[in-house]
């Protein structure tokens, strides 16, 4: 998914690019439109990938500290999820 949305973010910063030299006054406002919102997306990208890492590391730390609460949870989520799944 990181992937796929740094693909996008270049492909649309490379329209703003190529549109640097046209003089039409929409395509101007578009463009700049364009630039801002894509601004703005890098940085929300940017604090969400920040607070993932924050996440994915606290989850790294209790798995460390209790790995026998981590067994035990996965174990009862895949009893669960297979008796509802199971369910017609």
């Amino acid at each position: 998914m990181s992937k796929e949305i740094h693909h996008i973010m270049d492909h649309a910063q490379a329209l703003v690019d190529a549109t640097s030299g046209e003089l039409d006054d929409r395509i101007k406002s578009a463009r700049a439109a364009l630039k801002e919102r894509l601004e703005s997306v890098r940085s929300e990208y940017g604090e969400l990938q920040d607070g993932l890492i924050d996440k994915v590391q606290a989850v790294d730390e209790l798995i460390h500290e209790k790995p026998y609460y981590a067994i035990g949870g996965t174990f009862i989520a895949g009893l669960f999820l297979g008796w509802f799944m199971s369910r017609k």
